[in-house]
């Protein structure tokens, strides 16, 4: 631990990444500031992405600018195979990160190395009466990712374990000032080397300063050649996916930013984003069918609250199942799918009559199911449908009874498995469907988990295939995104970000209603801003993507209710 008491105003900045051009227009940007080497700290990250890790190496140690460990730094320190920053295992980051890391293990000499090590983990800057923590990730660990919409609870923990009155650190590439409420703050200074997600090619620096009852976090855009910065990174070959990003200002891919944060994709600091994406509907692929919201169950956290007395949405018939693929028929001859969501669909007394004819019309046809009481008293029937286009995904919110149970309650486990067995049985190849939270467990545990019952149970089910484990993101989780900018997105859309109500609808009955009404999505059919009419031609009308389901599931979650095997 090293500690620097300074006066003045200092300028901190991270993430230099390799990019020469950048942290070149840094220095120069320093010179403008009036702010020599000696009151710059840097937070870490010099060599990552970028073409040039040795002349930015060298830049800094000429400077003598004070700086902390990145985890960078550290794994090419000790000669390790990767970066270390704490991508999930698999994820387009991580697979991303493996061919910089190489160039940049290659590019770095024996005494860099040693320089690197050398580097402390964490520097006391003394600012008057100030007493700040410079580190890269967090005090507790070095590669630890923390955002500005995270809760205090987070933040706390790491200012005590540091013992300081603020933190200013790297790592998560987005500059942010957060206050706590109990006076303290935790900033993170930006980087230089890539821009901040928000469509434009800035980095971003912040300068601070002692303003006696209180310190000024002032974020600073840097503008730098760009383009120079993308071209060296095409010379050396490096990938394609950060260059773009120079150019563009946006990440690759948006794997550790909570929602709230990919929320801002392409919103220019400080400018807050403006859920007001707007999507049309360009091909009806799927439409769903709600039977109704009774179930036999009472799930904790019920997407449309579904139990045994919630009857808003009445049963469907058979009558309007009929009437809506007739027109979907003249209107939409793209449709290949048909879906049966609820309640439970196999309470509804029509059913088997519903799936006939969806699959008599050349439809695949999906049911959702929970697999337990009345799915079995359909079961003989249901044979005859072995081995025609017709799917089921089964609802099984965890590999373990106590994580299935905490949601569906105390008798659901075994019913479920032996409904799962018995569908088995009877020459289907039913998916699976479970909720995943990724701050309780990350992706590569569940799938194992799933994958050990599966084996355990005789299954024929693929863990590791998302079309039949198919993973939903858990909606009661708080703090999502207010909805989906008409900025992201734009930019995100072409990058294979979707919606379902792009090329999906939904047909609900409500209680007492003399008709049929279709809503834009399976999530939101007690919103009425997103119903859509009666007919389907009512419903071909444009969408607003301002809900946080809009955000939390389709767009930033990357889900589809109608991932079929």
């Amino acid at each position: 631990m090293g500690e620097l008491a300074l006066g003045g105003k200092i300028l901190a900045f991270g993430g230099p990444y390799s990019n020469i051009q950048a942290l070149e227009a840094l220095f120069a940007a320093a010179r403008r500031h009036g702010i020599p080497p000696e009151r710059m700290i840097c937070t870490g990250d010099i060599v990552a992405y970028g073409a040039d890790p040795r002349p930015c190496i060298g830049l800094i140690r000429e400077a003598a600018i004070p700086t902390v460990m990145g985890n960078c730094e550290e794994q090419l320190a000790a000669n390790e195979g990767d970066c270390g920053c704490g991508f999930t295992p698999g994820s387009a980051c991580d697979r991303l990160s493996a061919a910089w890391f190489a160039y940049a293990s290659r590019e770095v000499s024996a005494q860099d190395r040693a320089w690197m090590a050398a580097l402390p983990r964490q520097i006391i800057l003394r600012l008057g009466r100030w007493r700040l923590a410079v580190v890269h990730g967090a005090p507790s660990r070095i590669n630890r990712f923390l955002f500005a919409s995270d809760p205090d609870e987070v933040f706390a923990p790491e200012l005590d374990m540091a013992g300081v009155d603020g933190v200013i650190a790297g790592h998560s590439g987005l500059p942010f000032t957060r206050p706590l409420k109990d006076g303290r703050v935790w900033h993170n200074a930006g980087a230089i080397g890539l821009p901040a997600n928000d469509g434009t090619p800035r980095g971003w620096y912040t300068i601070i300063e002692d303003k006696g009852d209180e310190l000024a976090f002032a974020l600073h855009p840097l503008a730098y050649d760009h383009m120079a910065a993308a071209a060296a990174m095409r010379r050396a070959r490096l990938p394609e996916d950060y260059a773009r990003a120079l150019e563009t200002g946006i990440w690759p891919n948006l794997d550790i930013l909570p929602h709230q944060e990919r929320a801002a994709t392409a919103t220019p600091l400080p400018a807050v984003p403006k859920p007001d994406a707007r999507v049309a509907l360009e091909r009806l692929e799927t439409l769903w069918f709600n039977t109704g919201t009774l179930c036999n169950l009472a799930c904790k956290a019920c997407y449309i609250e579904s139990s045994p007395r919630n009857d808003a949405l009445s049963w469907l018939s058979l009558d309007a199942v009929h009437a809506l693929l007739d027109e979907a028929a003249e209107r939409h001859p793209e449709l290949r799918d048909v879906a049966f969501t609820g309640g439970e669909p196999f309470m509804n007394p029509e059913i088997m009559e519903m799936l006939e004819t969806g699959l008599d019309r050349g439809l695949r046809v999906l049911v959702l199911t929970n697999a337990m009481t009345p799915l079995r008293h359909h079961l003989p029937a249901l044979r005859k449908f072995a081995g025609r286009n017709l799917h089921l995904r089964v609802s099984l919110d965890h590999y373990t009874e106590v994580g299935h149970t905490r949601l569906r309650g105390p008798r659901a486990w075994h019913p479920a498995l032996e409904g799962i067995s018995a569908l088995s049985a009877a020459g289907f190849a039913p998916s699976i469907a479970a909720r995943f939270n990724p701050v309780e467990e990350d992706e590569a545990t569940t799938r194992a988990g799933f994958a050990n019952l599966f084996g355990n149970q005789g299954w024929d089910i693929d863990a590791f295939n998302d079309q039949q484990l198919v993973l939903f993101p858990e909606m009661s989780v708080p703090a999502a995104a207010p909805g989906v900018s008409a900025a992201a997105w734009a930019a995100l859309h072409p990058r294979g970000a979707d919606a379902m109500c792009r090329t999906a609808r939904m047909v609900v009955r409500r209680k007492g209603a003399p008709d049929v009404s279709i809503v834009a999505c399976t999530l939101l059919p007690f919103e009425p801003r997103f119903e859509l009419g009666h007919t389907l031609a009512e419903a071909a009308r444009p969408v607003t993507l301002d809900h946080p389901h809009c955000a939390r599931f389709c767009v930033f979650g990357a889900s589809s209710c109608m991932s079929v095997r």
